[in-house]
């Protein structure tokens, strides 16, 4: 009897526990904050960092008698860690993360990982706080103390944040914009990031519930990384609104202060008073960006400021967002009111697309032929209707079902549900139509990055690891994990008619009110900024970014150089002008192009990285790959020359306006580049302004879901089916997905105006 009450007493012991535990977690007693990290105290060597540049300065003197007067660095201005509110979200086990990735991860990956130049750090401000704030500048300051003498360092650590700004509807939407900021002292920043308002920021910012509290118990081994999780959302939500109406720099410290328009943040930055740069990027990413989006309302109504939105990141590892396309994926009448477009050989609307689902399975379900295309067209609408989330609109439907509606079949790896109205090439189409007189206009330098969650900037120096967050490729690891995560999905059965689709409820879902599933198969490695600088110190690079002396390249370290050759200069004097330069000319315009291939890559890391990071370090960090380079180089097979002219008028269209390419021209297989030059005879005949830019395109290598959806097509290029690349483990970690593409580097423009 003894034994039976002893055991019943330990029972309810161990059953009070529990309970209180449960409690206890009910209530957010439990999780802890997770800082910033300290980086490793070494620095590259001063004869490794001196060696890049000889290696780089000898392949420039090898395709010109003129000694390079500047050096070519690389580097990331778009970098997250698990500061961030989505990369601490896939960090978790439930999605195959890695675990804490802090600011002190990304320091060391851009330092012995990738061999980077120069880095930033632009963790989500809508996740940011007065505590992480602070830590994410002391972070920042500690690397670039390790770095050596500033004059000469081995990287660059730029300040920063990105400003996620998303609008449910076209009017309402202007996008994402990295802030870079120049100095590093208390006094010379802002006080607090400045983030977004609408339904995204509430979203990051934990306004429609975090985490279920009773998650850890489901994972219990791994709870704590998921109290962690409650807990930093719990930080987040503590962080009271600034109020409205007080001049940023008078505002108390401890409050989130946010900024609803570009207008408003470029306000905001001025009154700070603070050197910085903002750059736009994702504006033709279909994942969150509303279809029918396009640059035309940040060009106008004060939405653009020159002096510190001059530069763009055209390329991320989220995708290309070079190319123009006409097509489009929703069409709007004079009221506003959206309906779907025809599909074209080159393009299939997604609303289409799930009117041939409806009207597939009507018909199947044995309905007359008329009631199935009245169903279809009702399919159609609702799909336009539901915004980012219309694929919501069809029950019980597939990712695979929709095949490759949506997506750029002739694109350069395109971002996921391409928006062509918010590519780069439409940006420099456009001229202001409240002032063409002024020719104001959006003359962006353009650059690219990684845009990396996992704090390791410049991943594309290898084509691995494409679920070793090499990539943003993440999903659930399991079918269990995937039910739990997206429950909707398997609760609804294929039925044969459409819905309307309520957004309010569609926020509810996270990241599920979008699609994930397919989102997938279209993450990268990333790719770079590379600038044509004085010096490697912190100033040389800033003002190569500032005179938009920059390029970007898909994650291969291509050396490129662009100039205008015949420039006129106020002395009477000609001379040669580099991308990014803005000149009037009068007769024709000549131009330069040098190029030379990025060096292919040895396995593993070299000695130096190894011996500072240890065996350890090397494999949870880079994956036991770091940036290798060897003796010899790929080839540069062509240069690809794109001319725009932007608009004179008010709504003159702008496909005619963009020649992409307008020029190709063959280089020679060599090991020392390609040097080829031409000319424009029908610039001043033409008698308008004209934007050049050139594309270096290397032999074709693999790269990582380089082949997205992986489309089996018929003779007419029509999508048959899809074989995705899953993000979650109905693909295995170890297929990379691999598939060939010809890498490349894109300069910025040269303007040329036609001289008044």
């Amino acid at each position: 009897m003894r034994i039976v009450v002893r055991a019943l007493v330990a029972l309810l012991v161990v059953a009070a526990g529990f309970g209180l535990y449960v409690f206890g977690a009910s209530r957010h007693w439990y999780g802890e904050h997770e800082g910033p990290g300290t980086p490793l105290a070494k620095r590259v060597a001063e004869d490794t960092i001196a060696e890049r540049t000889r290696t780089d300065r000898r392949a420039a003197a090898a395709l010109t008698a003129a000694p390079p007067g500047k050096q070519i660095l690389f580097g990331d201005l778009h970098v997250h860690t698990t500061f961030s509110t989505d990369a601490f979200l896939w960090s978790l086990p439930m999605t195959g993360g890695e675990g804490i990735r802090p600011v002190a991860d990304a320091c060391d990956f851009a330092r012995f990982c990738s061999g980077l130049d120069f880095w930033s750090i632009n963790d989500h401000a809508e996740a940011s706080t007065p505590q992480r704030w602070q830590e994410t500048k002391d972070a920042i300051r500690q690397c670039n103390a390790i770095a050596g003498d500033p004059r000469n360092p081995d990287v660059v650590a730029f300040l920063g944040w990105e400003w996620s700004q998303v609008g449910m509807t076209v009017d309402e939407h202007y996008g994402h914009k990295n802030v870079v900021l120049r100095d590093l002292e208390d006094d010379a920043v802002p006080t607090r990031a400045i983030g977004a308002a609408g339904p995204a920021t509430d979203a990051l910012r934990g306004q429609f519930g975090g985490m279920p509290w009773y998650l850890p118990f489901v994972d219990f081994p791994n709870r704590e990384r998921y109290f962690n999780f409650i807990h930093f959302m719990d930080e987040v939500r503590e962080v009271p609104h600034c109020p409205e109406g007080v001049p940023a720099n008078e505002l108390p410290a401890d409050c989130y202060e946010s900024a609803a328009t570009p207008k408003d943040l470029f306000r905001k930055l001025d009154e700070w008073g603070k050197a910085a740069i903002v750059i736009p990027h994702g504006n033709t990413w279909g994942f969150y960006t509303p279809m029918g989006t396009t640059w035309d309302k940040q060009l106008a109504s004060g939405q653009q400021d020159p002096k510190r939105q001059f530069l763009i990141e055209i390329m991320s590892g989220h995708g290309n967002s070079e190319e123009y396309r006409d097509w489009q994926d929703v069409v709007f009448d004079a009221n506003g009111s959206p309906s779907c477009p025809p599909a074209r050989p080159d393009y299939l609307p997604s609303c289409q697309r799930a009117g041939q689902i409806i009207e597939a399975r009507c018909q199947e379900a044995g309905f007359e032929e008329a009631e199935c295309r009245k169903r279809a067209a009702a399919a159609r609408q609702n799909y336009v209707e539901g915004r980012v989330a219309g694929h919501w609109t069809v029950p019980g439907v597939k990712a695979e079902e929709w095949l490759d509606s949506g997506q750029c079949r002739d694109c350069f790896l395109p971002s996921f549900n391409y928006r062509p109205g918010g590519s780069t090439q439409y940006a420099l189409a456009l001229t202001n139509p409240e002032a063409p007189e002024d020719r104001q206009r959006f003359r962006f330098g353009i650059l690219a990055s990684s845009d990396n969650h996992q704090a390791k900037p410049g991943t594309g120096y290898k084509e691995f690891g494409r679920k070793e967050g090499q990539s943003e490729s993440r999903g659930p690891v399991s079918e269990t994990w995937r039910r739990r995560l997206n429950p909707w999905s398997f609760a609804e059965e294929p039925v044969p008619e459409s819905r309307p689709l309520d957004l309010s409820q569609g926020l509810t879902r996270g990241f599920a009110t979008l699609e994930a599933e397919r989102q997938g198969s279209f993450f990268m490695t990333g790719g770079l900024a590379a600038v044509h600088a004085e010096g490697r110190d912190r100033n040389a690079i800033w003002d190569a970014l500032a005179r938009k002396e920059v390029y970007g390249t898909s994650g291969d370290r291509i050396l490129l150089w662009f100039h205008l050759l015949n420039a006129v200069r106020p002395d009477g004097s000609v001379g040669a002008v580099p991308m990014g330069g803005e000149v009037a000319l009068r007769g024709t315009p000549r131009f330069e192009v040098r190029a030379v291939g990025a060096f292919k890559q040895k396995p593993g890391c070299p000695e130096e990285s190894a011996s500072a990071l240890g065996e350890a370090r090397i494999a949870s960090l880079c994956n036991g790959e770091c940036f290798h380079p060897s003796d010899e180089r790929k080839l540069v097979t062509r240069i690809e020359v794109i001319r725009i002219r932007p608009q004179q008028r008010a709504g003159e269209p702008v496909r005619p306006l963009i020649e992409d390419p307008w020029k190709t021209i063959a280089c020679e297989p060599s090991q020392n580049g390609c040097v080829v030059q031409f000319e424009d005879p029908d610039f001043a005949a033409a008698g308008r302004d004209t934007v050049y830019y050139v594309r270096a395109i290397e032999e074709p290598s693999p790269a990582v879901n380089a082949d997205s959806l992986r489309c089996k097509r018929d003779e007419s290029g029509q999508c048959l089916e899809v074989n995705p690349c899953w993000g979650d483990y109905r693909t295995p970690d170890s297929d990379d997905c691999l598939a060939t593409i010809e890498e490349r580097a894109w300069s910025s423009p040269i303007f040329v105006d036609a001289a008044l």
